[in-house]
């Protein structure tokens, strides 16, 4: 049971708010959530906190906060499922999450909660029934443009900046906004991967875990079918084994209740009849075993110079195909707590680096970096006192990149076929793989 929700920017201001019992008083309550929520290290934010009796249930997307408040008897993972669907009607009815975005389309938002919630109690979270129910319309930040290659990105990825322009295509809201004459017939399947690494001193990877999805956003009308082939070589466990190439193995994988399965273990085909809006055709696993090299490697040195500075020579080496890049690549790196300034030289004027006092690390960004390239930066640390026991706060470090059109996998999508009214839609697949902890220790 509900009690209410609220949606916060990332400095803690209220965009939307709604109390459903009237038990509480709710700028309290948010005050409150996002006092603890600041005063806590880093990213470490608990999904679950609680306060004086009241329980706090959060997630985060696009920098903005999704809180709900609730008695100790509801279920906490029930009320972190919804809270996850909401992200998802927001981004199908009102476009990308952002903070101007939510303000724009307030009226919607709150119409839609008035839909799904009664008295606390979750009535509906079905985009296809919620659809007949709205009167607001969708306000669009901006018209959409193919010339507008900004900061766009996968519509259910955190990425940076992907400049691909169907990105930006498949953000709009699935309604027509104000102004507009309808939206053009279009598919967008993705295939996006989370990569977990741990990868030892001497270079041997100690933990490799993959976790995949492939989420179809569609535009069409609900009667079309559509059947989605993937990989003929697709095979799920070690003793699986199909077609003649090499193989493209999963631990275990589950589908969604609306994909029909008939063809998948003969073709490897997913059927489906989706309705408008984003949906999460099929989730797998790989651990250990990738078919493909590890994108990155850290070669490290660390001495102490004459005039007693810390001096940290870093290589890091991308291990992806020369034709392939990674972007957006950031090296966090845990540093003594007395280091106090520090002097660099890196390898090319486009990267960054900078000694961050309140974390007491060393950040290191790049832009962009090609497959087979080596990049190289010297650091030199002041930390007065340093010891041997200094040197133990030093590390691991902590990588996070995208690399786009590419999955560690290496599973593919053959075709997207549909068959139904409305002519040929136009139809866009796309590749995704980002870091979610890739830690080199040192």
């Amino acid at each position: 049971m509900l009690s209410q929700i609220f949606i916060l920017s990332s400095k803690g201001d209220r965009l939307i708010h709604k109390d459903f019992r009237g038990e509480t008083t709710g700028t309290d309550l948010v005050d409150t959530f996002y006092r603890r929520i600041t005063s806590l290290p880093g990213d470490q934010a608990p999904v679950f906190m609680e306060h004086e009796g009241r329980h706090f249930v959060h997630v985060r997307h696009g920098g903005l906060y999704f809180v709900a408040t609730t008695t100790p008897d509801a279920s906490p993972f029930t009320l972190v499922e919804f809270l996850n669907r909401l992200v998802t009607l927001l981004r199908d009815f009102c476009g990308p999450l952002s903070e101007k975005n939510v303000g724009l389309n307030f009226a919607l938002i709150y119409e839609l909660l008035d839909e799904m919630v009664d008295y606390g109690y979750v009535q509906t979270t079905s985009p296809e029934v919620l659809r007949n129910l709205l009167h607001a319309e969708p306000v669009a930040t901006k018209p959409f443009s193919l010339l507008d290659l900004g900061s766009i990105g996968l519509f259910g990825a955190e990425t940076q900046q992907s400049r691909v322009a169907p990105s930006s295509a498949a953000s709009r809201p699935v309604l027509p906004a104000q102004g507009e004459q309808g939206s053009r017939n279009e598919i967008f399947v993705d295939v996006v991967e989370r990569l977990t690494v741990v990868i030892a001193a001497n270079g041997t990877p100690m933990k490799v875990d993959v976790q995949g999805e492939i989420r179809l956003k569609s535009y069409l009308p609900g009667c079309v079918e559509m059947r989605i082939g993937l990989t003929e070589e697709f095979c799920v466990g070690k003793s699986e084994l199909r077609g003649y190439g090499a193989a493209v193995r999963v631990d275990e994988c589950a589908f969604h209740s609306s994909v029909r399965l008939d063809e998948f273990e003969s073709a490897r085909v997913l059927k489906v009849t989706p309705g408008q809006g984003e949906l999460t055709l099929m989730q797998y696993q790989l651990a250990d075993d990738i078919p493909s090299p590890l994108p990155f490697r850290l070669f490290p040195s660390v001495e102490q110079d004459p005039t007693g500075r810390l001096r940290l020579y870093l290589k890091l080496r991308c291990d992806l195909p020369p034709k392939s890049q990674a972007l957006n690549v950031r090296l966090q790196l845990p540093v003594p707590k007395g280091a106090s300034s520090l002097a660099q030289e890196l390898s090319s004027p486009d990267q960054a680096a900078e000694l961050q006092p309140d974390t007491k690390s060393l950040r290191w960004d790049i832009p962009r970096c090609q497959g087979g390239s080596q990049l190289a930066a010297l650091f030199k640390l002041e930390v007065p006192g340093l010891s041997r026991a200094s040197l133990l706060e030093l590390g691991p470090a902590n990588l996070t990149f995208e690399l786009p059109a590419q999955t560690c996998s290496g599973l593919r999508v053959r075709f997207v076929g549909v068959s139904g009214p409305g002519g040929t839609p136009q139809r866009w697949v796309r590749y995704l793989t980002h870091s979610d902890s890739y830690v080199l220790r040192l």
